[in-house]
């Protein structure tokens, strides 16, 4: 079986991350849009609805505006945008998250990619949540630092072009200074935590990578280090995707470490004199963050090998 996809914002960062781990696939057919119809409204309205299986690489508006074009009930779409995270009636493609989510993939039509950053969060909290290992009322905060492509053409412009308006030269800068990021409704709601964590975003002088923190106080714990381990081994036991460290602590964690991989590696730290535990996810913001978990989620949407184009 060949699956028809079209990549709707295929030149964007994502979008050209997608299209090469689909670009050798004798099971994919990717669909294009002419050249001198790229602007034609019709001609996207067509591919739309022309193809298997659409990836919406987009911003929140012009994604919600490609659903509003699908015509029909069999077009499969994975969108890429924070629009459909939290949305009634959108399967949330993480699938290791919950137990019986690849079932749910496998028959979904609507499929909103998580955020890099709740990739991490979520990964490392909702199984204890789940668990009854950390109370769903904790007071959490999450801590983490991407690689500057994560913030698209734009970031990336500032970082290596020094003509550009925006250029920087700085090795680490921290935003989301307001506390109010589009990513923590997806975190508190995904998590099913009953208050929103503090975000803590950064970002780095390196293209790729990713390291996300949960510090966790004893207070909202009923168990111990071994104990928050045991629980995510187990939660992802089997998994191609997503590897648990259990080799005890390491030198040192690097945000580049999963760099160019669609890997998740996570990490339990604690101290046995206070209690305190300190919960890090590894991924590639690009990766597992974004390109290569919308293929993942294409990938059991259509019946094809879930790991297929992946870079393990």
């Amino acid at each position: 079986m060949t699956v028809k996809v079209f990549i709707d914002g295929a030149a964007g960062t994502t979008g050209l991350e997608i299209r090469e781990r689909l670009a050798d696939r004798s099971d994919v057919e990717l669909l294009h849009i002419a050249e001198d119809r790229r602007k034609d409204a019709d001609a996207r309205a067509e591919m739309l609805n022309t193809a298997d299986a659409v990836v919406l690489c987009l911003p929140d508006d012009a994604a919600r505006e490609a659903v509003a074009l699908i015509a029909n009930d069999t077009t499969r779409v994975i969108d890429a945008s924070t629009a459909h995270r939290t949305a009634p009636g959108w399967t949330y493609g993480f699938a290791e998250v919950e137990p019986g989510r690849r079932a749910e993939l496998a028959t979904s039509t609507r499929v909103s990619n998580p955020g890099c950053y709740p990739t991490g969060f979520l990964a490392l909290v909702r199984p204890l949540v789940r668990e009854g290992l950390l109370a769903a009322d904790a007071l959490l905060s999450v801590n983490a630092t991407s690689g500057y492509s994560g913030g698209g053409k734009s970031m990336i412009a500032a970082f290596e072009h020094a003509h550009v308006p925006d250029a920087t030269d700085t090795a680490f800068r921290i935003y989301g200074l307001g506390l109010g990021h589009k990513h923590v409704p997806e975190m508190q709601g995904h998590a099913g935590l009953a208050h929103p964590p503090i975000f803590l975003p950064a970002v780095a002088r390196t293209y790729r990578g990713m390291l996300v923190e949960v510090p966790l106080h004893p207070l909202w714990l009923k168990g111990g280090l071994a104990d928050v381990r045991d629980a995510l081994v187990e939660a992802y036991r089997g998994s191609p995707v997503v590897h648990v460290e259990t080799a005890g602590d390491q030198a040192l964690l690097t945000l580049e470490q999963a760099a160019g991989t669609d890997r998740l590696e996570l990490y339990v730290f604690g101290n046995a004199a206070t209690g305190q535990l300190r919960l890090v996810a590894a991924l590639d913001n690009l990766g597992k963050g974004a390109a290569g978990a919308a293929v993942q989620n294409l990938n059991l949407m259509c019946g094809l090998g879930e790991t297929a184009g992946l870079r393990l």
